[in-house]
């Protein structure tokens, strides 16, 4: 490729580092600038190996994650790859995003066309993927309309806000109307100050109090407690997860989840479902809680709808987005043509009436492929979980197996107190390679011994 030739006037004087805010020759700019920039060569921007960019992460980016000792250079199906070209079969998924499995091709043929199209405008404009991917939305759920984010955090976000003003606008005359929130143990809904709040785990929240104040964590299942405070009139809205992903792979019962919808019900509460791991197919249903027969005033989603892009949406119904008018909240990059398109893509195939039966039927071939290899290990407590969102309950800590299935090529997650392994593959993995993993699972059981 041809280079291309820049040519400026330039003459600059460089401030002392304490002034380096300072504006450059009181803001004038004459330039003499004459230099070659090449198109990027993609092959220069890859890392000689996997050691050497452990070494720079270490070096550039923040340390918040606790990351594992490998680098994933590309992927496709449920298999990932490394630099050096070791094969690892996916059962994380990115956290559960990776729905389709990496490089889809409806989803690459799709993000490719609309970025030779349209990326991006901004929310003061109206675009099309925007509109169609909330008719898709709101034509497959209990929901009326769609306010989109860009995770799932910012989506239970936009819940909390969007609850207190609905609360003030229903008692327009009440000086003290509900403000507070119910959440429950073992509940995961962001990293946010809001949605942390009502995270359940302390250590995720201590470092950074006062987080958002007003919300009361109950146990899980606990009918009575809930009925009780909801009762008191002070609730805003209810938080709850159908199935809980990062708290362990634990399951609402039916007449849990009945009476909080009942209690809210009576006492004017909201009840939103938190469904950002467990919604669209996870579990084998379009949104777990159609399971239960039980449907929210507003439901939070993200991982898997864009297939790996960035995307959170918060559905509500006709009663809630009533109260929201314009400029009570807003995003510069939610719902962009881009990911929104890539949105559509998933969504057609995952609402599928035979992909979820697909993926039912997996999951059920799983659990007991794992029942039959793991089931009779003194350390596996229970096997559980609904579609492919399985979880194995240990009763030590799960580390040491999840680190030597990594070593065997085989990707798996922790969950709930670290003592959970969390399977949550991409929803299209073949029953071949699901026995395959059951059985890398199986062979490195004995990592737990050696770990105690």
């Amino acid at each position: 490729m041809g280079s291309l030739q820049l040519f400026h006037s330039f003459s600059l004087s460089v401030s002392p580092a304490t002034n380096r805010r300072r504006p450059l020759n009181n803001g004038r700019v004459n330039a003499s600038l004459n230099m070659d920039v090449e198109a990027p060569n993609p092959l220069k921007l890859k890392s000689n190996g996997g050691n050497e960019v452990i070494e720079e992460e270490a070096k550039f980016i923040v340390g918040s994650y606790a990351r594992a000792p490998v680098v994933l250079s590309r992927g496709k199906g449920c298999k990932l790859y490394d630099p050096e070209g070791r094969e690892f079969l996916d059962c994380a998924a990115g956290i559960a995003v990776i729905a389709l499995g990496h490089g889809d091709p409806d989803w690459v043929r799709a993000v490719t066309e609309q970025a030779s199209i349209l990326t991006h405008v901004g929310n003061a404009y109206y675009s099309i993927p925007q509109v169609e991917l909330a008719k898709r939305l709101v034509g497959n759920s209990f929901a009326d309309r769609v306010f989109f984010t860009n995770s799932g955090t910012e989506a239970n976000e936009t819940a909390i806000k969007f609850s207190r003003k609905f609360q003030r606008f229903i008692h327009p005359d009440n000086k003290q109307p509900a403000t507070e929130f119910i959440s429950f143990t073992n509940s995961f809904h962001g990293r946010t100050i809001g949605a942390l709040a009502l995270t359940s785990k302390e250590h995720y929240r201590s470092p950074f109090e006062p987080v958002m104040s007003g919300v009361t964590f109950l146990e899980f299942g606990n009918i009575q407690a809930a009925i009780d405070l909801i009762r008191s009139g002070m609730i805003a809205a209810v938080f709850v997860e159908p199935v809980q992903g990062e708290g362990g792979i634990y399951s609402a019962t039916k007449e849990f989840l009945q009476a909080l919808r009942s209690a809210c019900d009576d006492a004017g509460s909201l009840l939103v479902f938190d469904e950002v791991q467990c919604g669209l197919g996870r579990t084998g249903y379009l949104w777990a809680h159609e399971a239960y027969g039980v449907f929210p005033d507003m439901m939070t989603l993200a991982k898997p709808l864009a297939g790996g892009l960035p995307i959170g949406a918060t559905l509500v119904s006709e009663r809630v987005a009533s109260a929201i008018a314009h400029g009570d909240h807003g995003s510069t990059f939610a719902g962009s043509p881009f990911v929104c398109s890539a949105a559509i893509s998933v969504f057609n195939k995952i609402a599928n009436p035979s992909f979820l039966s697909s993926v039912s039927k997996k999951g059920d071939y799983m659990k007991e492929l794992l029942n039959q290899k793991l089931g009779g290990n003194p350390h596996v407590k229970e096997i559980r979980g609904w579609g492919l969102m399985i979880g194995i309950e240990l009763d030590v800590s799960a580390s040491p197996l999840v680190d030597a299935c990594r070593n065997s090529g085989l990707l798996v997650l922790t969950a709930g107190k670290g003592n959970v392994v969390r399977l949550v593959p991409p929803l299209i993995i073949s029953e071949e390679e699901l026995k395959h993993a059951a059985e890398i699972l199986h062979e490195c059981l004995p990592a737990l011994d050696n770990s105690n």
